[in-house]
């Protein structure tokens, strides 16, 4: 590239990257956006790709994307050939893992990266996750708290349109919405046995954005918009460059994903978005004499207490409600199926079964016949604990398609990883259970339990076969598709990565806004906080920048 010196650069484009270059472009920063994918365009959307899978478990789909370079990818629990493009291939972008402790690392490199593949559920958290140690003893508080993020959630929401409902749940607090969400008659029906017989348990709608029709992320139109966002797609970052005192970065280091040229991009501020796992690797690869370990790693945390949440997966009928029925509340999309479904924070304080998992699922979405019981699929999500042994570090030996260093994965959950999600199983099935509900199945990284008449009972014996005998591989830890941590954000810089508004203590005007500067895991979906995060990270350097105190 030219020695075009930008005053902002941004690596990654997702939920993270997408609202840094919104934010920076709004305060009137020249802003260079580096995403490793290539752009989208309508024609990744479409519409003759939406098509019913061959059985319930689409095991054909799944092969076929595995034969094609995906094997990784393809086992990711809603994996359809529909999105196959919106994921990596692994082949070029390999990993490993301790070979007693397989990670599922489920991502796609694109425009918008996981943008276009995610649920699009949008929840806050509250401090029942931000101050885990003053709570419960263990982990460790965040240095900022519910109160600190509540205008960012609500200016996030207000940018996207929400469809949700004010529930007065104090577990999982409302937000802005612009339009209500739907239940279908089946979840309410659910709603009214779970809260009629627990009055500390709630089910509530799904908080959610409905497909962009425009596909580019609005965030990004709106920077794009502003004239001050220039777009560099197919850029693979492999080093953050810095000064002679190492104290400033002055740029990155890229690989062209086509030519395989390197180029240099220079600017006074970096923005690092690049998702957890994807940005400390970039951090161990930008080692220098100054930073020998790794660039923002004088405490030796970068990479460890990395987490992810807790996943199991259950699948049954509901007898008290029939047949099925479709969700209108937002516009029908051409390419992707209607958003929408139900969510059971974590229960009041008062409830016996208390424990830090929620649960999102669906009731009677799914096609049935109308003489049949609604079909039920529910996906929890539990609290990792912070372990200092749970690291991404570099595996030097092994290099990506572009001679880049891949990540060596360890998350392994511990002894009390191991009983919360044992509690987070027994409670789903009593809960199901005792309104009346059939569970088929239920599992988790522990193992697979049939009940009745077993796992997927209307597919052929080939497909239930193949589901049995891969179920470990696809329910494993990084399942939950929520991982966090590997950069954490703290007060102290002597066992942290990031201070309290995300800098690197060694390079002030480096920010990290991804998931990987969480301290803790939290039980609900990682992208609202993170959106959060960063229009306060990124108002925070600017306002250093302008009066020269980064």
């Amino acid at each position: 590239m030219s020695q075009t010196v930008y005053d902002a650069l941004v690596i990654g484009s997702g939920a993270a990257g997408s609202f840094a270059a919104k934010e920076l472009t709004a305060q009137g920063l020249s802003v260079l956006l580096l995403e490793a994918g290539p752009a989208v365009s309508r024609k990744d959307f479409d519409p003759a790709r939406k098509k019913l899978p061959a059985s319930s478990i689409n095991i054909w789909e799944r092969a076929r994307a595995t034969i094609k370079g995906q094997p990784i990818q393809a086992r990711a629990a809603f994996f359809t050939e529909r999105f196959s493009h919106f994921f990596v291939n692994d082949r070029k972008n390999p990993y490993t893992t301790p070979r007693d402790a397989p990670f599922l690392w489920i991502r796609g490199r694109q425009g918008g990266g996981r943008l276009h593949s995610f649920g699009r559920v949008l929840l806050r958290w509250t401090d029942d996750d931000f101050k885990i140690q003053s709570r419960t003893g263990k982990g460790v508080d965040w240095p900022v708290s519910y109160d600190d993020l509540v205008p960012y959630y609500e200016e996030v929401e207000s940018s996207l349109g929400l469809y949700g409902n004010p529930d007065g749940v104090e577990t999982l607090p409302d937000g802005v919405y612009a339009r209500p969400a739907k239940l279908t008659p089946a979840e309410q029906i659910f709603k009214s046995e779970v809260e009629g017989r627990w009055p500390h348990r709630h089910v509530v709608s799904w908080r959610y954005i409905a497909p962009d029709a425009e596909r580019t992320p609005k965030p990004l139109r709106e920077a794009l918009a502003t004239g001050r966002l220039t777009i560099r797609h197919d850029a693979i970052v492999r080093r953050i460059a810095t000064d002679e005192q190492g104290t400033r970065a002055t740029g990155a280091e890229f690989v062209d994903r086509i030519t395989g040229k390197v180029e240099t991009a220079h600017a006074g501020l970096l923005v690092l978005s690049a998702s957890p796992i994807e940005s400390v690797r970039l951090l161990l690869n930008s080692a220098s004499a100054r930073h020998p370990e790794g660039l923002g790693n004088s405490s030796g945390a970068l990479g460890r207490y990395f987490m992810d949440q807790l996943p199991c997966l259950a699948f049954g009928s509901f007898s008290k409600a029939k047949g099925w029925a479709a969700d209108d509340s937002a516009p029908t999309d051409p390419f992707y199926n209607p958003s929408g479904g139900i969510f059971v924070p974590r229960f009041g304080p008062d409830d016996a079964g208390r424990g830090d998992f929620d649960y999102q699922g669906s009731i009677g979405r799914a096609p049935t016949p109308h003489d049949g019981s609604a079909r039920l699929a529910f996906f929890g999500f539990g609290r990792m604990l912070p372990y200092a042994d749970n690291r991404i570090t570099l595996n030097a030996r092994r290099k990506d398609a572009w001679d880049i260093p891949v990540p060596h994965i360890r998350c392994v959950m511990g002894e009390e990883e191991h009983a919360l999600l044992g509690q987070q199983e027994e409670v789903l099935i009593d809960m199901v259970h005792s309104v009346d509900g059939d569970l088929e199945f239920i599992g988790s990284p522990t193992g697979l339990r049939e009940m009745g008449r077993g796992a997927f009972p209307d597919a052929d014996p080939f497909s239930r076969f193949m589901f049995r005998k891969w179920f470990r591989k696809t329910m494993c830890m990084g399942a939950a598709i929520h991982e966090t941590g590997g950069a954490r954000m703290g007060n102290d810089r002597q066992n942290s990565v990031l201070n309290p508004y995300n800098q690197l203590w060694d390079a002030p005007n480096v920010i990290v806004t991804d998931a990987s500067a969480f301290p803790g895991s939290g039980i609900a979906g990682t992208t609202l906080t993170v959106m959060a995060l960063t229009i306060r990270a990124c108002r925070n350097l600017v306002d250093r920048y302008r009066t020269g105190r980064v």
